[in-house]
Protein backbone atom coordinates (compact mmCIF):
# COMPACT_ATOMS: atom_id res chain seq x y z
CA UNK A 1 0.00 0.00 0.00
CA UNK A 2 2.80 2.41 0.79
CA UNK A 3 4.66 1.57 -2.38
CA UNK A 4 1.52 2.38 -4.35
CA UNK A 5 1.09 5.66 -2.87
CA UNK A 6 4.85 6.26 -3.46
CA UNK A 7 5.19 5.64 -7.06
CA UNK A 8 1.84 6.97 -8.06
CA UNK A 9 3.05 11.06 -7.70
CA UNK A 10 5.73 9.49 -10.23
CA UNK A 11 3.33 8.38 -12.71
CA UNK A 12 1.20 11.38 -12.52
CA UNK A 13 4.07 13.73 -13.17
CA UNK A 14 5.09 11.31 -16.62
CA UNK A 15 1.25 11.42 -17.55
CA UNK A 16 1.57 15.01 -17.41
CA UNK A 17 4.27 15.47 -19.22
CA UNK A 18 3.07 13.37 -21.92
CA UNK A 19 -0.01 15.47 -22.09
CA UNK A 20 1.97 18.56 -22.04
CA UNK A 21 4.55 17.22 -25.05
CA UNK A 22 1.82 16.31 -27.17
CA UNK A 23 -0.10 19.91 -26.32
CA UNK A 24 3.45 21.27 -27.74
CA UNK A 25 3.64 18.99 -30.97
CA UNK A 26 0.25 18.85 -31.94
CA UNK A 27 0.44 22.96 -33.12
CA UNK A 28 3.57 22.37 -34.88
CA UNK A 29 2.74 19.64 -36.69
CA UNK A 30 -0.56 21.23 -37.93
CA UNK A 31 1.32 24.33 -38.89
CA UNK A 32 3.40 22.12 -40.70
CA UNK A 33 1.04 20.41 -42.58
CA UNK A 34 -0.92 23.67 -43.47
CA UNK A 35 2.49 24.92 -44.59
CA UNK A 36 3.08 22.32 -46.48
CA UNK A 37 -0.46 22.32 -47.97
CA UNK A 38 -0.24 26.13 -49.23
CA UNK A 39 3.51 25.91 -50.80
CA UNK A 40 2.66 22.29 -52.55
CA UNK A 41 1.01 24.28 -55.47
CA UNK A 42 3.52 26.80 -55.52
CA UNK A 43 6.55 24.33 -55.44
CA UNK A 44 5.02 21.97 -57.70
CA UNK A 45 4.86 25.35 -60.06
CA UNK A 46 8.61 25.55 -59.35
CA UNK A 47 9.81 22.01 -60.13
CA UNK A 48 7.43 22.52 -64.22
CA UNK A 49 8.85 25.78 -64.66
CA UNK A 50 12.30 23.94 -64.77
CA UNK A 51 11.59 21.61 -66.91
CA UNK A 52 12.47 20.45 -70.35
CA UNK A 53 9.37 20.36 -73.08
CA UNK A 54 9.93 16.85 -73.22
CA UNK A 55 9.78 16.33 -69.44
CA UNK A 56 6.65 18.41 -68.58
CA UNK A 57 4.25 15.62 -67.62
CA UNK A 58 6.65 13.51 -65.83
CA UNK A 59 5.63 12.94 -62.15
CA UNK A 60 8.91 12.99 -60.40
CA UNK A 61 9.70 15.08 -57.72
CA UNK A 62 12.48 17.37 -58.97
CA UNK A 63 13.16 17.32 -62.98
CA UNK A 64 16.07 14.90 -63.65
CA UNK A 65 17.55 17.55 -66.19
CA UNK A 66 16.70 21.10 -64.95
CA UNK A 67 16.77 24.22 -67.57
CA UNK A 68 16.37 27.71 -67.48
CA UNK A 69 14.73 27.21 -71.04
CA UNK A 70 11.23 27.99 -70.47
CA UNK A 71 12.29 31.41 -68.11
CA UNK A 72 13.89 32.25 -71.45
CA UNK A 73 10.92 32.02 -73.59
CA UNK A 74 9.02 34.36 -70.80
CA UNK A 75 10.86 36.71 -72.41
CA UNK A 76 10.87 36.58 -75.79
CA UNK A 77 10.05 39.70 -78.03
CA UNK A 78 6.68 37.94 -79.33
CA UNK A 79 5.36 37.53 -75.62
CA UNK A 80 5.64 41.07 -74.61
CA UNK A 81 5.57 39.93 -71.00
CA UNK A 82 8.15 42.33 -69.15
CA UNK A 83 5.84 45.60 -70.84
CA UNK A 84 2.78 43.00 -69.02
CA UNK A 85 4.87 43.10 -65.60
CA UNK A 86 5.12 46.87 -66.31
CA UNK A 87 1.68 47.35 -66.62
CA UNK A 88 -0.02 45.27 -64.11
CA UNK A 89 2.40 47.36 -61.65
CA UNK A 90 1.42 50.19 -62.88
CA UNK A 91 -2.35 49.18 -62.31
CA UNK A 92 -1.39 47.52 -59.26
CA UNK A 93 -0.10 50.83 -57.29
CA UNK A 94 -2.14 53.27 -59.06
CA UNK A 95 -5.05 50.94 -57.02
CA UNK A 96 -3.28 50.63 -54.25
CA UNK A 97 -2.73 54.44 -53.61
CA UNK A 98 -5.55 55.41 -54.51
CA UNK A 99 -7.41 53.13 -52.37
CA UNK A 100 -5.36 53.36 -49.42
CA UNK A 101 -6.00 57.66 -49.86
CA UNK A 102 -9.83 57.49 -49.74
CA UNK A 103 -9.82 54.79 -47.81
CA UNK A 104 -7.95 55.86 -44.73
CA UNK A 105 -10.10 59.08 -44.37
CA UNK A 106 -13.45 57.39 -45.02
CA UNK A 107 -13.01 54.92 -42.69
CA UNK A 108 -11.34 57.27 -39.38
CA UNK A 109 -14.59 59.48 -40.48
CA UNK A 110 -16.55 55.91 -40.16
CA UNK A 111 -14.94 55.11 -37.15
CA UNK A 112 -14.52 58.28 -35.17
CA UNK A 113 -18.49 59.87 -36.55
CA UNK A 114 -21.61 58.45 -34.79
CA UNK A 115 -24.85 58.96 -37.27
CA UNK A 116 -27.64 56.78 -37.68
CA UNK A 117 -27.66 54.14 -39.91
CA UNK A 118 -23.96 53.57 -39.46
CA UNK A 119 -23.89 49.89 -39.38
CA UNK A 120 -26.10 49.41 -42.04
CA UNK A 121 -23.92 51.70 -43.99
CA UNK A 122 -20.31 49.66 -43.34
CA UNK A 123 -22.61 46.38 -44.23
CA UNK A 124 -23.51 48.15 -47.47
CA UNK A 125 -20.28 48.90 -47.95
CA UNK A 126 -18.91 45.67 -47.66
CA UNK A 127 -21.77 44.23 -49.84
CA UNK A 128 -20.83 46.07 -52.48
CA UNK A 129 -17.26 43.75 -52.94
CA UNK A 130 -19.36 40.89 -52.94
CA UNK A 131 -21.12 41.43 -55.96
CA UNK A 132 -20.15 38.84 -58.58
CA UNK A 133 -17.95 40.74 -61.55
CA UNK A 134 -18.62 38.80 -64.27
CA UNK A 135 -22.68 40.41 -63.82
CA UNK A 136 -21.11 43.64 -64.64
CA UNK A 137 -19.01 43.42 -67.05
CA UNK A 138 -20.73 43.93 -69.51
CA UNK A 139 -22.60 46.95 -68.78
CA UNK A 140 -19.13 48.18 -68.06
CA UNK A 141 -17.77 47.44 -71.50
CA UNK A 142 -20.34 49.01 -72.67
CA UNK A 143 -19.65 52.38 -70.71
CA UNK A 144 -15.72 52.02 -71.12
CA UNK A 145 -16.56 51.96 -75.21
CA UNK A 146 -18.49 55.07 -75.53
CA UNK A 147 -16.02 56.82 -73.08
CA UNK A 148 -13.24 55.67 -75.47
CA UNK A 149 -11.72 54.24 -72.27
CA UNK A 150 -11.00 50.83 -73.92
CA UNK A 151 -7.17 49.99 -73.96
CA UNK A 152 -6.81 52.31 -71.54
CA UNK A 153 -5.29 51.95 -67.81
CA UNK A 154 -8.19 53.40 -66.28
CA UNK A 155 -10.50 50.95 -67.73
CA UNK A 156 -8.59 48.26 -65.77
CA UNK A 157 -8.14 51.04 -62.59
CA UNK A 158 -11.31 51.67 -61.41
CA UNK A 159 -13.08 49.03 -61.63
CA UNK A 160 -10.18 47.65 -59.57
CA UNK A 161 -11.27 50.18 -57.43
CA UNK A 162 -14.84 49.85 -57.18
CA UNK A 163 -13.88 46.12 -55.31
CA UNK A 164 -10.61 46.85 -53.63
CA UNK A 165 -12.29 50.02 -51.62
CA UNK A 166 -15.17 48.35 -49.52
CA UNK A 167 -12.57 45.70 -48.10
CA UNK A 168 -10.18 48.81 -47.50
CA UNK A 169 -12.70 50.50 -45.64
CA UNK A 170 -13.85 47.83 -43.63
CA UNK A 171 -10.36 46.90 -42.60
CA UNK A 172 -9.05 50.22 -41.79
CA UNK A 173 -12.59 51.17 -39.83
CA UNK A 174 -12.23 47.84 -37.27
CA UNK A 175 -8.68 49.05 -36.90
CA UNK A 176 -9.55 52.97 -36.10
CA UNK A 177 -12.20 51.59 -34.17
CA UNK A 178 -9.88 49.74 -31.36
CA UNK A 179 -7.75 52.93 -31.25
CA UNK A 180 -8.94 54.81 -27.94
CA UNK A 181 -10.46 58.47 -28.58
CA UNK A 182 -8.03 59.35 -25.87
CA UNK A 183 -4.97 59.73 -28.30
CA UNK A 184 -6.80 62.33 -30.34
CA UNK A 185 -7.90 64.59 -27.02
CA UNK A 186 -4.11 64.40 -25.33
CA UNK A 187 -2.74 65.55 -28.74
CA UNK A 188 -5.27 68.44 -28.67
CA UNK A 189 -4.87 69.24 -24.90
CA UNK A 190 -0.86 69.74 -26.38
CA UNK A 191 -1.60 71.96 -28.82
CA UNK A 192 -2.54 69.68 -31.89
CA UNK A 193 -4.72 70.78 -33.97
CA UNK A 194 -7.60 67.82 -35.33
CA UNK A 195 -5.98 67.35 -38.54
CA UNK A 196 -2.31 67.22 -36.59
CA UNK A 197 -3.26 64.84 -34.46
CA UNK A 198 -4.81 62.59 -36.83
CA UNK A 199 -1.16 63.12 -39.42
CA UNK A 200 1.03 62.90 -36.39
CA UNK A 201 -0.53 60.44 -33.85
CA UNK A 202 -2.79 58.46 -35.92
CA UNK A 203 -1.30 57.21 -38.73
CA UNK A 204 1.96 56.68 -37.05
CA UNK A 205 0.31 53.87 -35.03
CA UNK A 206 -2.10 52.66 -38.04
CA UNK A 207 0.88 52.00 -39.86
CA UNK A 208 0.21 48.00 -39.54
CA UNK A 209 -3.00 47.95 -40.55
CA UNK A 210 -2.45 50.05 -43.69
CA UNK A 211 0.37 48.06 -44.64
CA UNK A 212 -1.68 44.87 -44.11
CA UNK A 213 -4.33 46.83 -46.02
CA UNK A 214 -2.57 48.04 -49.14
CA UNK A 215 -1.12 43.92 -49.49
CA UNK A 216 -4.82 42.68 -49.90
CA UNK A 217 -5.29 45.70 -51.70
CA UNK A 218 -1.91 45.38 -54.30
CA UNK A 219 -2.81 41.57 -54.78
CA UNK A 220 -6.21 41.85 -55.38
CA UNK A 221 -5.15 44.08 -58.72
CA UNK A 222 -1.67 42.33 -59.67
CA UNK A 223 -3.98 38.72 -59.69
CA UNK A 224 -7.39 40.69 -61.70
CA UNK A 225 -7.69 39.06 -65.10
CA UNK A 226 -11.74 39.48 -66.05
CA UNK A 227 -11.84 43.04 -66.52
CA UNK A 228 -7.84 43.13 -68.48
CA UNK A 229 -8.91 40.38 -70.37
CA UNK A 230 -12.57 42.46 -71.26
CA UNK A 231 -11.24 45.74 -71.74
CA UNK A 232 -7.72 45.86 -73.29
CA UNK A 233 -6.97 44.16 -76.69
CA UNK A 234 -3.77 46.24 -77.59
CA UNK A 235 -0.57 43.54 -76.56
CA UNK A 236 0.95 46.90 -75.38
CA UNK A 237 -1.49 47.29 -73.14
CA UNK A 238 -2.04 44.15 -71.37
CA UNK A 239 -1.56 43.18 -68.17
CA UNK A 240 1.10 40.15 -67.09
CA UNK A 241 -1.87 38.07 -66.27
CA UNK A 242 -3.55 38.49 -69.30
CA UNK A 243 -0.71 37.92 -71.29
CA UNK A 244 0.49 34.68 -69.94
CA UNK A 245 -2.78 33.51 -70.84
CA UNK A 246 -1.98 34.05 -74.50
CA UNK A 247 1.27 32.10 -74.40
CA UNK A 248 1.69 30.20 -77.93
CA UNK A 249 4.03 26.91 -78.01
CA UNK A 250 5.83 25.57 -81.40
CA UNK A 251 2.65 24.94 -83.37
CA UNK A 252 -1.17 26.17 -82.94
CA UNK A 253 -1.92 23.22 -80.86
CA UNK A 254 0.54 22.84 -78.28
CA UNK A 255 0.32 24.74 -75.45
CA UNK A 256 3.81 25.87 -73.17
CA UNK A 257 2.87 24.87 -70.03
CA UNK A 258 6.19 25.19 -69.25
CA UNK A 259 6.51 28.72 -70.10
CA UNK A 260 3.16 29.16 -68.31
CA UNK A 261 4.93 27.82 -65.41
CA UNK A 262 8.01 30.23 -65.28
CA UNK A 263 5.57 33.21 -66.02
CA UNK A 264 3.85 32.26 -62.84
CA UNK A 265 6.77 31.99 -61.00
CA UNK A 266 7.99 35.39 -62.09
CA UNK A 267 4.26 36.64 -61.04
CA UNK A 268 4.22 35.20 -57.73
CA UNK A 269 8.10 36.01 -56.73
CA UNK A 270 7.43 40.20 -56.00
CA UNK A 271 4.45 39.44 -54.13
CA UNK A 272 6.03 36.83 -52.12
CA UNK A 273 8.84 39.19 -51.46
CA UNK A 274 6.31 42.48 -50.77
CA UNK A 275 4.42 39.75 -47.91
CA UNK A 276 8.35 39.27 -45.97
CA UNK A 277 9.19 43.24 -46.63
CA UNK A 278 5.45 44.27 -45.00
CA UNK A 279 5.39 41.57 -42.45
CA UNK A 280 8.44 42.78 -40.91
CA UNK A 281 7.13 46.18 -40.63
CA UNK A 282 3.72 45.00 -39.37
CA UNK A 283 5.27 43.15 -36.75
CA UNK A 284 7.49 46.10 -35.93
CA UNK A 285 4.74 48.90 -35.32
CA UNK A 286 2.37 46.48 -33.39
CA UNK A 287 5.51 46.10 -31.10
CA UNK A 288 5.93 49.59 -31.22
CA UNK A 289 2.45 50.78 -30.75
CA UNK A 290 2.20 47.94 -27.61
CA UNK A 291 5.01 49.67 -26.01
CA UNK A 292 3.46 53.42 -26.50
Amino acid sequence: MSTATATAPGAIDQETHHKNAWVKVLPVIGIVLIVVYCLAPFYWMVVSSLRPDNEIFDNTWWPAHPSLENYQAVFQPNNNFLRGLGNSLIVSISVTIIALLIATFASYALARLDFRGKGGFLILIIATSMFPLVAIIVPLLKNFSAWHWINTYQAMIIPDLSFSLPLAVWNLTTFFKQMPDELEQAAMIDGCSPAQAFRKIILPLAAPGIFTTAIIVFIGAWNEFLVAVTMINDPKMEPATVLLSKFTGASQFNTPFGSQMAAGVIMTVPLVIMVLVFQRRIVAGLAAGGLK
